[in-house]
């Protein structure tokens, strides 16, 4: 049971909750950009929160299945439709064989997550089926899909679980675009002086083009030190903001190396990554200061919200 990839979109890859335990030794975790889509898609198709979905990224691909299959669409709206009939995200739809899946004008929104009742059949790479370009690993997870490829999935005849999501887990990407992103104080906060930690919280950023999976380079009023510090590399986590010579910040993104050495002023709580994710090149963001034990707080919310609903229709 498979599907073909007639026209692979700008960057389309596989993602799962991502690649861990080898940190250590130099292997990022990759994964979804925006971790809250990915799994709303699979819960929303009665997968386990972690299997592996097709993230699309502004552009979607065009899509011929070959099989029947429940499918579904989180995440960023880019103006999906199922032979012909639009297809929204959040509502899970049966499709029949020949089916095919295209893409027009995006709506809102960078990044979109398909998910297939079953899973994907894809052979994963050190445990998971994410994918790393810069990794080169073998097959479709060390690049993104061509056209031609061929992607197998368990057939499914399945219903979609009459599932009503919470109000704090639908998205507005419209609202969220103008959003604040919530962040707490990096490890070297204190070493950069008034003016660069009034202008990161008062200033507007702007996402620069060079900007990707592995991080977004932002633009705006250059953040200083109080005088020349030298550090260590160390660990690194999604949402780092580091701060290279030039003082233009960096937010690290899902393919983040695992390490690094430019002072870090602050990170991005784990429940606005999502919103950042959602953001192109030439948009702007705002930051706000907000306490580590209101993020964990939201972060254990989200986590037990979406876990009870998955064992409540698994």
């Amino acid at each position: 049971m498979s599907l073909v990839v007639l026209k692979p979109g700008l960057c389309t890859t596989f993602q799962d909750a991502g690649r861990t335990g080898y940190q250590h030794i130099g292997v990022p975790v990759n994964g979804p950009m925006d971790a809250l889509a990915q799994q709303l898609a699979n819960l929303l198709v009665g997968n386990p929160l972690g299997l592996g979905t097709l993230e699309l990224t502004l552009q979607g691909p065009t899509l011929r299945f070959d099989a029947r299959a429940l499918i579904v669409l989180a995440g960023a709206d880019l103006g999906a439709s199922l032979d012909g009939q639009p297809l929204p995200p959040n509502r899970a739809v049966r499709v029949t064989p020949g089916a095919v899946l295209t893409f027009a004008q995006r709506k809102a929104g960078a990044r979109a997550y398909l998910a297939v009742a079953g899973g994907f059949s894809v052979e994963p790479v050190l445990g998971s089926v994410s994918t790393y370009r810069r990794g080169a690993y073998d097959g479709m997870l060390g690049r993104a899909l061509a056209a031609g490829d061929r992607l197998g999935f368990a057939s499914s005849f399945r219903n979609a679980p009459r599932i009503v999501l919470p109000a704090s887990l639908t998205r507005a990407l419209e609202r969220e675009a103008l959003a604040p992103i919530r962040i707490v104080p990096g490890s070297e906060w204190q070493h950069f002086d008034d003016e660069a930690q009034q202008h990161l919280l008062s200033a507007e950023y702007t996402i620069g083009n060079d900007s990707e999976r592995m991080g977004y380079r932002l633009q705006g009023p250059a953040l200083a030190l109080r005088q020349p510090l030298e550090l260590l590399s160390e660990a690194v986590a999604f949402g780092t903001v580091q701060v290279p010579p030039n003082g233009q910040p960096i937010v690290l993104m899902a393919d983040r190396q695992t390490t690094g050495g430019y002072p870090r002023i602050a990170h991005v709580i784990s429940a606005d990554l999502p919103l950042l994710a959602q953001r192109l090149p030439g948009e702007t963001v705002r930051f706000e200061l907000t306490t580590l034990a209101h993020a964990q707080q939201l972060a254990v919310s989200r986590a037990r919200l979406l876990a009870q609903l998955e064992r409540a229709h698994a």
